[in-house]
């Protein structure tokens, strides 16, 4: 029966002569909790921690599309959507979608998401050309006027391809490249990073009583099979992102099972994505009933997430964020140090 390791992310105190660097990041750790599927776990020494699996928890991360992996990046989210669920019709026209990346880039978002098909639950599909049509100006706009990297994020392969010759670097897909065949081939061709993202079934139907043996694992069995088709298919581990997909095909137990032991997928060698932002676990739980409303829910995930070492956070909400990440930093290394 397999084992799998959460390290115990520590940034504060005296760091001790055995602890070991988190992703080459500014965290260290010198425990982890030994997770199995028989439900059994236990705090073992860092040390004890099989070769193989503590240089991936350790070693550190390549840059991905000009992004310093030794740090959290934060992804701002622009949906060229008449529907999605935060901010349906608010950026469809072009120069609304170009003014809100020029704001987002302006309050410290390292990289700009760019979408055209929502994923909400029970979203429906768009047709590729109605999908190309929505991003492809957009994005061009955007490279063409700010020096800050851009991702489509898609699930097809002439959607993407589409967004990379108008000046993305990096696709984000969160089918986990199951959907189109003939994405991971382009993203091999092109030299191109991408996300990789679980997801339980699809928009359509995923929130239709999602069910795992232990959700952590499954998802993390997934991420790491398909890491190794897409390194299969010639696309460089060191430039593969994994995000446990909070909200699709989960419940909002499975979802605070995830974000509670998220350090775990450092173990995958990848640096990790967490999209949390304004979702409707945030809002079941604090009572914030509209997506806008979610802000300050949204900004204690994120900076759940930066205390495990999560590399890159996507938010609506990019100042916000940035604000409680600077005090965060501060008050764990010092201002000049943590900013």
């Amino acid at each position: 029966m397999s084992t799998y390791y959460r390290p115990l992310p520590q940034s504060a105190g005296p760091r001790p002569r055995e602890a070991f660097d988190l992703a080459g990041g500014p965290l260290w750790f010198t425990q982890a909790v030994a997770l199995r599927r028989d439900g059994t776990a236990q705090i073992v020494p860092a040390k004890t921690i099989p070769d193989d699996v503590l240089m991936r928890l350790t070693a550190a991360r390549a840059p991905i599309a000009g992004m310093d992996m030794g740090h959290v990046t934060l992804m701002g989210i622009l949906n060229v959507t008449p529907d999605s669920f935060s901010d349906g019709g608010r950026y469809l026209d072009p120069e609304a979608a170009v003014a809100q990346a020029r704001r987002m880039a302006q309050d410290g978002a390292g990289i700009i998401d760019v979408g055209g098909e929502s994923t909400r639950p029970g979203a429906e599909t768009v047709p590729v050309d109605e999908e190309i049509r929505r991003v492809a100006g957009p994005i061009a706009a955007i490279a063409a006027e700010l020096d800050v990297p851009i991702s489509i994020d898609t699930r097809k392969a002439p959607v993407a391809e589409a967004a990379l010759d108008a000046g993305a670097a990096l696709v984000n897909d969160v089918a986990g490249f199951t959907y189109d065949a003939g994405l991971a081939p382009l993203c091999a061709a092109r030299r191109v990073p991408v996300c990789v993202m679980h997801a339980q079934g699809d928009p359509e139907t995923m929130q239709n009583a999602p069910r795992y043996d232990d959700v952590r694992l499954d998802v993390y069995d997934f991420l790491s099979d398909r890491v190794e088709a897409l390194v299969a298919q010639g696309i460089a581990r060191d430039q593969i992102l994994v995000d446990p997909g909070i909200g699709f095909g989960k419940t909002l137990d499975h979802n605070l099972a995830l974000l509670r032991d998220i350090a775990l997928f450092h173990g995958l060698g990848c640096p990790i994505l967490l999209g949390a932002s304004r979702k409707k676990f945030i809002g079941t739980i604090s009572g914030a009933g509209t997506a806008d409303t979610r802000v300050a829910g949204s900004v204690a995930v994120a900076l759940h997430g930066a205390t495990q070492g999560v590399q890159v956070i996507r938010v609506h909400d990019v100042n916000e964020t940035r604000q409680a990440l600077a005090l965060w930093r501060a008050i764990e290394w010092g201002y000049e140090n943590g900013t």
